[in-house]
């Protein structure tokens, strides 16, 4: 293997709200590598696209040969994305030594019967524009392996933020809140990662009513700084079953998206809630479902000496002090103060994940996610004959 590896991670969330994108360099092996982030970039989802993505991810409306065609269409968007940082970095495409992509998630079941995930754009089609042999589809070995699918995060959360003789917790907000707890003895078979509930993705939807779509989330959170949370409507909502739900776990759309939205906004409105109000009681509630997971399954066995925010959700900075009141007195700081914007982090992680397949190493934590062994994740699809010549 060469000993410095340039790779590009490509990730889309449950948002949909567009492809994140970012190169970055890694050196040495295993555990032990070191990230350097080149360059990043946000390619933001039309409206119009948003709307299909979402439409093909709810069952009363998704269609085969909607999610077909979104497959390839989303596909060639990765790859354009890619093209766009590898221009922004001033770099050329052969200088890539291969692209990691998560892909966009359509539907999870980890608890179907079989379990089951579906995320497209298709990387078929990311290798044969780019020309770079490109890694996606990274979460159906884990479940093939009998785990959940996820979180997948904690290889990567691990490697760029552990801590000598100090644990921390990195903590993910984008539509789906996910946690990785790294304890003070580095062992990362001690690693502790799991969802906790809804990061964004209900503070978006609820934005969406009440401007009918022409907002698609709180800047900063200043519509929640507007109004006050209702206590009434907190506790219950409080009373998803998915809060107290041990680990492993993992959620989506599925339980905590537009329609769920619609009901709370729904309930609201028969308590005569401002649109302010109801904004800030969903973002109390995002906010405490982190802590109350917090408490339940790390802070009770577990000293945290800081929670590492990253995501979309770090820009919100009324729900991230809503979160630190919720933790308090462990201190709450950004991604930036480790040198990667919180924005990055996410498609960082799938370079790294890239790079891990293309080694050959497992990294996923059957403790984690459930699965009865660890696998090497994510399926390679060669760009060129002497791929593997060219990681050499």
């Amino acid at each position: 293997m060469k000993k410095i590896i340039k790779a590009i991670g490509l990730m889309s969330g449950t948002s949909a709200d567009g492809v994140d994108a970012a190169i970055v360099e890694i050196k040495g092996k295993g555990l032990d590598c070191k990230i350097d982030l080149i360059a990043f970039k946000k390619f933001p989802f039309s409206k119009g696209l948003r709307e299909l993505i979402h439409r093909a991810s709810t069952p009363e409306y998704g269609r085969v040969d909607l999610i077909c065609q979104l497959n390839f269409l989303i596909g060639d968007l990765f790859a354009k994305a890619a093209i766009g940082v590898v221009k922004k970095a001033g770099y050329k495409m052969k200088d890539i030594d291969l692209i990691g992509s998560h892909g966009q998630t359509i539907y999870h079941i980890p608890k179907g019967k079989p379990p089951s995930t579906l995320q497209i754009g298709e990387p078929s089609v990311i290798a044969e524009r780019t020309g770079v042999t490109t890694i996606a589809d990274f979460r159906a070995m884990d479940m093939a392996a009998g785990g959940i699918g996820a979180p997948l995060t904690p290889f990567a959360h691990y490697i760029l933020f552990k801590k000598k003789g100090k644990g921390v917790a990195v903590n993910n907000i984008g539509g789906i809140s996910n946690v990785t707890f790294i304890p003070a003895d580095g062992d990362i078979n001690n690693v502790i990662a799991f969802d906790t509930g809804p990061g964004n993705m209900l503070i978006d939807s609820i934005v969406q009513i009440i401007t009918k779509g022409r907002m698609g989330y709180d800047r900063g959170g200043k519509i929640a700084n507007r109004g006050e949370d209702n206590e009434r409507l907190l506790n219950k909502l409080m009373k998803h079953p998915f809060i107290k739900k041990r680990p492993p776990k993992s959620t989506g759309r599925e339980e905590f998206g537009y329609n769920e939205a619609l009901k709370f906004y729904k309930l609201a409105k028969r308590d005569r809630l401002s649109d302010e109000d109801i904004v800030a009681t969903i973002t109390r509630f995002t906010a405490k479902s982190i802590g109350e997971n917090y408490k339940r399954f790390i802070l009770c066995k577990h000293d945290v000496s800081e929670v590492i925010i990253c995501g979309g959700g770090a820009k919100n900075l009324i729900l991230t002090d809503m979160i630190s009141r919720e933790i308090k007195p462990i201190k709450v700081k950004t991604s930036d103060s480790y040198g990667f914007p919180p924005e990055t982090i996410e498609a960082i992680v799938f370079a790294i994940l890239g790079y891990a397949a293309i080694s050959g190493i497992p990294v996923n934590l059957p403790h984690v996610t459930g699965a009865g062994k660890q696998v090497v994740l994510g399926k390679i699809i060669p760009a060129k004959t002497g791929w593997k010549q060219k990681l050499n």
